[in-house]
């Protein structure tokens, strides 16, 4: 992925991340594993927990708190259990966290959950400072499309995705990289852990959708080149850069399996592949734990 003097939002932060979060005391994660649970749980920084809600007769609502904000978070299930997916931000501390749930009648309770401890690995580079660090031209131009990310990754609609459509397709065939987590150190400068899947194929192999979904943004970005968000609702999003085309548009509705472009090299890469990013409550999330196969 780009090498910036800053991580890059979105995958512009799809090389960083945001906050982290789970069930009140006593109270159990969803069941979790195994099979036929998607995503896998794993409370860690950068993974995912599922909390349990128990029934209600309508989807509560639930939320986090980041920098004084509001922030809601994916609900799904029905009446009989509820089950609150939450993504937790590569920053996030290890330990204790909450979530906070609205109750019908007012008020509110919290659900609590402990994140812990997964070490990531380092990578550490020697290269051409002029590799590493932005003409004041090149990081004008990113702090603008830094503005237009963070507009774009608040997006929050609703109905949420459906339980069964939670399990994603990869969006291209190919070798998946495991450099999600991965912190590089460029000339001893710490950069933002890597924060998506890449997936290595060769320019022009089609990239498509890995769940029903709405196009929310389409650009040509200075570090990610040729990208595509798609909203699938409930602040799930994904992210899709470095495409050589992009064959939607804002507004588009597409079906699992329906094209949205092709992988390439466009922006900051050394060469082709696809980097592949999952969002949930505005946190960049490990994209292996949605595969269903």
């Amino acid at each position: 992925m780009p090498l910036s003097r800053r991580p890059v939002l979105g995958a512009l932060l799809a090389c960083t991340a945001s906050l982290g979060l789970p069930p009140r005391a006593g109270a159990a994660p969803a069941s979790p594993t195994a099979s036929g649970v998607w995503p896998r749980p794993l409370a860690v920084p950068g993974g995912v927990a599922r909390l349990s809600l128990g029934p209600a007769a309508q989807d509560p609502q639930a939320h986090v708190l980041h920098n004084g904000e509001r922030i809601p978070l994916l609900v799904v299930g029905d009446a009989i259990e509820w089950t609150a997916i939450v993504g937790i931000a590569l920053a996030a501390p290890v330990g204790p966290a909450h979530i906070t749930v609205d109750l019908a009648g007012g008020g509110t309770r919290q659900v609590d959950y402990t994140v812990a401890a997964k070490k990531y690995q380092e990578q550490r580079l020697k290269v051409s400072p002029r590799t590493v660090d932005l003409s004041p031209e090149d990081n004008a131009r990113y702090e603008r499309e830094r503005a237009h990310q963070q507009q774009v990754m608040a997006t929050f609609t609703t109905p949420p995705p459906r339980m069964a459509d939670l399990p994603m397709r990869a969006p291209v065939p190919g070798r998946r990289s495991s450099s999600f987590g991965l912190r590089r150190v460029f000339n001893g400068q710490p950069r933002n852990p890597h924060s998506g899947m890449d997936i290595a194929a060769p320019t022009g192999t089609p990239v498509v959708a890995p769940l029903p979904g709405r196009v929310i943004d389409t650009g040509d970005y200075f570090f990610n080149g040729g990208t595509v968000w798609l909203d699938h609702g409930g602040g799930l999003l994904t992210l899709y850069c470095h495409l050589s085309a992009i064959d939607v548009r804002v507004g588009d509705l597409l079906a699992t399996g329906e094209r949205l472009g092709a992988v390439g090299a466009t922006g900051r890469v050394t060469g082709p592949h696809l980097h592949w990013g999952v969002m949930l409550n505005r946190t960049m999330v490990d994209p292996a734990l949605f595969l269903g196969a």
